[in-house]
């Protein structure tokens, strides 16, 4: 029988959620996404080793901070995998500018010019956004000037309605992570995949997406195993780790289809205002304790960048 991975790619456009170039090449993803966490692991591997050295060493040669080569670095690796995928490569804005619309539309433009000079058209890429208030505003400045977004950090419905309304290209809502925060508070160690909540969100933002004919591309993300992955077969996109493509494609089981686009009548949202949006979120205390996490980890991991970047150019 096909394996589990060959049997998703059917009905799913399967996204590797990583930066290592030699991970790529084995699993062949249609599009990949990346973040600052995923960068640092990249930075690892022996395949990143040239680019890095080669980027390195051109940055001192004009006189870059730490700083401008690790912004650099990220569109020179985001340029090596968009040789490799027929789809989309995601490039994130930082994640310190996730309350500030203006500069996280002035960082997305940046990236987009950093890429055109590599030879790479912005029809190639994804810019990464918060999908906190400011993060949604610049997104939908960015779509409207033929800039696609991918609106990450994604926790719950207010979000998803939000990056609707204004039209991004993609959203990512977070399995694993909506999960983790469900085990630790109510004090279970396990979910039957139909009952997970992270699987639940995502399946109702599905929903409510195709019910209402709306075209965001749905890409659930952050699995911790293969029974989330499954039990979301046939989103529109799943973003998977390397080690959990590994298990599929070992895995010779039959997968069933279990999200469709044939959702019947509307599932009705009000439209999100600012005041809306944020009442909703300091409601859902899942949601707004991980967005915050996320923001602060994703900004731990780029200042670990930069760090790393400093040491290597002296």
């Amino acid at each position: 029988m096909t394996n589990v991975l060959d049997q998703l790619r059917t009905m799913t456009t399967v996204v590797a959620d990583t930066g290592d170039l030699a991970a790529v090449r084995t699993y062949e993803p249609i599009d990949c996404t990346t973040n600052p966490s995923l960068v640092l692991n990249a930075l690892e591997h022996a395949a990143s080793e040239d680019l890095i050295a080669r980027e390195i060493e051109a940055g001192k040669t004009v006189g870059m901070t730490p700083e401008e080569v690790t912004e650099v670095l990220t569109v020179a690796m985001g340029a090596e995998l968009a040789a490799l995928v027929p789809g989309r490569v995601s490039t994130e804005v930082e994640a310190c500018l996730s309350f500030d619309t203006e500069r996280s539309v002035l960082r997305a433009r940046a990236i987009i010019n950093e890429y055109k000079k590599r030879g790479v058209d912005k029809s190639q890429i994804l810019i990464k956004l918060a999908a906190t208030w400011e993060g949604i505003r610049a997104a939908e400045t960015l779509q409207a000037e033929g800039i696609d977004c991918n609106l990450t950090l994604l926790f719950s419905m207010a979000q998803a309605v939000a990056c609707a309304d204004a039209k991004s290209y993609l959203i990512s809502p977070f399995v694993g992570r909506i999960t983790d925060w469900y085990k630790k508070n109510e004090g279970r160690d396990h979910y039957a995949p139909t009952d997970d909540p992270g699987v639940k969100s995502v399946s109702a933002i599905y929903d409510y997406y195709k019910a209402n004919k709306i075209s965001t591309v749905v890409m659930g993300a952050s699995f911790r195993n293969t029974d989330q992955i499954k039990a979301l077969a046939g989103c529109d996109n799943l973003t998977i780790a390397p080690s959990l493509l590994d298990e599929l494609s070992n895995d010779h089981s039959q997968l069933a289809r279990v999200l469709a686009p044939d959702k019947k009548g509307e599932i009705t949202e009000a439209l999100m205002d600012g005041a809306t949006f944020r009442w909703r979120m300091n409601k859902d205390a899942m949601a707004t304790e991980k967005l915050a996490e996320g923001i602060r980890n994703f900004d731990m991991d780029h200042q670990k960048l930069v760090t790393l970047i400093a040491a290597r150019m002296t």
